[in-house]
Parts: C-alpha cells; structure tokens; sequence
C-alpha cells in the first residue's frame, strides 16, 4: 500500500489487481447491469488512484474502496436512467427438487431485476452485507451511517426483495397447509 501511495506502478497494479474482482461483484450488483457496472468499476478504479493519496489507514484499504465503489454507483444511478432488465425465462425442470441451471439463472436475474428497483441506499446496504458479506460496522463505515441504520436498511431492503420475489423456486419450499 505504501509503494502505491509513493508512486509504485508495479505497486498500484498489484492492489488495483487484488481488488478488482470484489468491487466489479459490487459495482454489478448495485447497478444492476454488465455495462454500467463495468463503467462503474473502471470509474471507482479511477476514483481510487486519484484519492490514493488521501488514504490515510484508519480503515482497511478494502473498506475504504468499497466506499469509493459504493459512491461511484449510487452517483452513477443518480445520473443514469435504468435500463430494463430482461425477463427472466420460466423453464422445468426435471426434478423438482434440484434446480436446473436455467432456474438458478433466472432466479438471479430475477433477484438481480428487483434489486435494481430499491432505492439505492437499501440496495447498497444489502449487496455490501449479503453479497460481499461485510460486517455490520464495516458497512456503516463504507456507507457513513451508523450500524442501526445499516440493520434499518438490510432488514427493509431484504422485506422488500421479499416482498417483490416471492417465493422464486416453490417446488422446494415445505407446504405451508399445516393444520
């Protein structure tokens, strides 16, 4: 990190690099769609390399990223209109109680479509904890709000993604005629 800050090319790819994977699986998820994700990306990386210098260690590079990734999207669907998503395909399989690939896919697509209709910042707050799987603190530190608020916009986002799927694959789920 310090051979970064100070300059160091090779340095600063090797992080770029390590970090990458995690804020494009964060950028995808926040903006709901491949291009604007890898528009995202390629701009929190920018974003990133710009403000390098005022990292200042408090947090862990990780988290401070999320947060420029986090910011980059949020600003990013402030500018943009959203696209719509293609509808998710409704396939059968042969045993109901594995799933194929093409419901795993178009369940995700599904998930993917509802997520893109929370308001950002429960949209946010439930990717960094349910994708990326981040603490509580980490991301009231990510977000800026205190850890209540996170539990506030998880619990409200996940009721609402709840609310709007459904039940996504019924064939599986216990039968609900219990007396």
């Amino acid at each position: 990190m310090s051979a970064a800050q100070a300059g160091g090319r090779d340095a600063l790819e090797a992080l770029l690099r390590r970090h990458y994977d995690r804020i494009h699986a964060l950028c995808r998820r926040l903006t709901g769609h491949d291009e604007d994700a890898l528009d995202a990306t390629q701009e929190a990386l920018l974003a990133i390399v710009r403000g390098l210098d005022r990292f200042d260690g408090r947090a862990a590079f990780s988290t401070w990223s999320y947060r420029v990734a986090t910011n980059t999207c949020l600003d990013q669907l402030r500018r943009r209109r959203r696209r719509p998503e293609p509808a998710p395909r409704d396939t059968a399989t042969d045993d109901p109680a594995v799933p194929s690939f093409d419901q795993l896919l178009s369940d995700r697509l599904a998930i993917d479509e509802v997520l893109a209709t929370l308001a950002p910042e429960f949209r946010a707050a439930v990717v960094l904890r349910d994708v990326l799987g981040l603490d509580y603190a980490t991301i009231g530190e990510v977000l800026d709000i205190p850890p209540g608020t996170v539990r506030s916009r998880i619990a409200r986002g996940r009721a609402a993604l709840a609310d709007q799927l459904g039940n996504l694959n019924p064939s599986v789920d216990v039968p609900t005629d219990r007396p």
